[in-house]
């Protein structure tokens, strides 16, 4: 996935907003929350930073093309970051993202999800 694909299909995704950041990272977040971020790769090829469930941490961290994401697995998230996957799993990330994203509302306020159409 590039980086305008991420962009796009995080865009599709209801009550999000996308900023640039940290670096030139593409920053997507759901009522002010972070649920993805698109970069912070050193390999020159895309990567994709993802909050996921404990259950898929420890999981996706010893798949290959997959680490827990820097600066903030460090810190005790649960984050994992999709750095060097083969061509042709778009949709295991879609997944990844979608949920990411659904994690992050669901720890929003009800008040606040109600806001956002997100109830």
């Amino acid at each position: 996935m590039t980086y305008d694909e991420y962009n796009q299909f995080c865009g599709a995704l209801p009550a999000t907003s996308h900023v640039v950041q940290w670096g030139g990272a593409h920053v997507w977040k759901v009522g002010g929350k972070v649920f993805a971020i698109g970069g912070w790769s050193k390999a020159g090829k895309p990567a994709f930073s993802f909050k996921v469930s404990d259950l898929h941490y420890d999981i996706l961290q010893e798949e290959p093309g997959y680490r827990p994401a820097p600066y903030l697995a460090s810190r005790g998230m649960k984050w994992i970051q999709q750095y060097d996957v083969p061509p042709g799993r778009d949709e295991e990330l879609q997944y990844y993202l979608k949920e990411s994203h659904r994690i992050v509302s669901l720890g929003l306020t009800k008040k606040k999800q109600k806001e956002l159409g997100l109830s």
